[in-house]
């Protein structure tokens, strides 16, 4: 039990006002005496009254696991038996580095029935969340008096790559696979794939008539066409410094690897292999394209062994290593990051020799900060001259970009909240335009 800082105000007053007795009369001191006793009685009746910590029942239920940049709950049950007055508990807890630290909740516990309270969990960075104590706090009826319980966890969570949102955003195409792919198409120019021959009708795309046939069958036909298939979709991670960096709380190799997921998701749904490449200071994984929607969940555990590294990529290394591997024309999306036009100068240089024999879609995330202190007004020489600088790091980026551009490398620059859209639809304009 401790004292609140009501019980502080309480005693401390009492302070002032045996001075203020003792000068206007000596005989009055009984009177401060008798103020203290009864502050001291009403701060012990309250410790009295307070709700004893083994009238609580508890009992938590952690998440089997969580998901990076996604929330769930700890749910804490609380159980007071009857004939207790209804309580304000403050429930906070103690979690390690892996998860944001949840906030004080204060919820009103009432009698003889279930009291559940969700406290907060969200993941910062994939690995193992320590869950360490919870503490639940609740004062006396005259608020006095403050009891505080500690209930020990000490358990882990696993955190892994966000699957839930690959999940909810499949559901949202899962129309899409009608016009790609997974049934033949009769429309021209949606495949290359010859699929059949057809008599010839009113309202059909000239261009598609077969001549030869036709003269050979006396009557006009036509060919239909389907969309190409078994493509091989390489997902490339750069998993050095730079990708470890926080963006929106969120490390940036994260929300690399849930849009991977969600690309990987829908191109293994429609025919195509996807596999998996990360490298940095040298090559971490490499795992060769398989086909079948049943193959996400190797990507998932791939993508898992994606750890977090403080070290410098080597482009030359990891794209020369990944253009070794590749025997066939590949779709390689490339999600990395980089700083200025110089420490770039050897990714360019690669990517352009990846660039001749394979389609590449560069992908990167957009800082929103430095867009932020560009438009910043400059009030001060400081503010001036930190604008001067990211306006000179985001004109290198535009730098970059169109020399990327111009060796055919598809590049994207995006907000971390559209990058798995973005990225999906510059994989459906590139199907549709048949660019693998």
């Amino acid at each position: 039990m401790r004292p609140t800082f009501r019980a502080v105000v309480l005693f401390g007053a009492g302070i002032p006002l045996s001075l203020i007795l003792v000068l206007i009369d000596d005989g009055l001191w009984p009177i401060a005496l008798a103020y203290l006793g009864l502050a001291i009685f009403a701060a012990g009746l309250d410790a009295v009254l307070a709700l004893p910590a083994r009238a609580l029942a508890v009992d938590i239920k952690l998440p089997e696991i969580l998901y990076i940049g996604d929330r769930d709950t700890l749910q804490v049950e609380i159980w007071m038996p009857a004939g207790r007055p209804a309580t304000s508990v403050d429930l906070v807890c103690d979690v390690g580095p892996t998860l944001a630290a949840p906030a004080l909740q204060s919820e009103m516990i009432a009698p003889d029935r279930p009291n559940r309270i969700a406290v907060p969990l969200t993941a910062l960075r994939r690995g193992a969340a320590d869950i360490k104590r919870l503490w639940l706090r609740w004062r006396g009826p005259l608020s006095l008096m403050r009891r505080t319980q500690v209930y020990r966890i000490d358990k882990a969570v696993p955190v892994v790559p966000n699957i839930r949102a690959v999940r909810d955003a499949a559901i949202r195409f899962a129309a899409w696979d009608a016009p790609f792919g997974i049934k033949a198409q009769n429309q021209q120019g949606d495949g290359s794939e010859f699929d059949a021959l057809r008599d010839y009708l009113p309202g059909l795309d000239h261009r598609s008539i077969d001549w030869k046939h036709s003269a050979r069958h006396r009557t006009l036909v036509c060919k239909e066409f389907r969309t190409e298939r078994n493509h091989q979709i390489i997902l490339a991670f750069d998993t050095g410094q730079l990708m470890s960096e926080p963006l929106g709380g969120i490390p940036r190799l994260d929300h690399a690897i849930n849009a991977g997921l969600l690309l990987g998701y829908v191109s293994l749904r429609d025919g195509d292999r996807v596999g998996v490449f990360g490298f940095d200071s040298r090559v971490r994984l490499a795992a060769d394209p398989v086909g079948g929607v049943h193959s996400f969940a190797r990507l998932q555990r791939l993508s898992s062994d994606l750890e977090y590294r403080h070290e410098e990529t080597n482009f030359t290394l990891g794209l020369a290593d990944l253009l070794s591997r590749l025997k066939r024309r590949s779709l390689v999306i490339l999600q990395t990051e980089f700083v200025d036009t110089i420490t770039a100068e050897l990714m360019v240089e690669n990517l352009e020799r990846l660039a001749q024999r394979h389609l590449v879609i560069f992908v990167t995330l957009q800082d929103r900060s430095l867009h932020g202190v560009v438009d910043a007004p400059p009030r001060t020489l400081d503010a001036m001259s930190r604008a001067v600088i990211a306006d000179d790091l985001l004109h290198d980026r535009l730098v970059v970009f169109e020399r990327l551009r111009r060796l055919g490398v598809h590049c994207l620059d995006v907000p971390s909240r559209t990058i798995g859209t973005d990225l999906l639809n510059r994989y459906i304009r590139i199907k549709r335009q048949e660019l693998i």
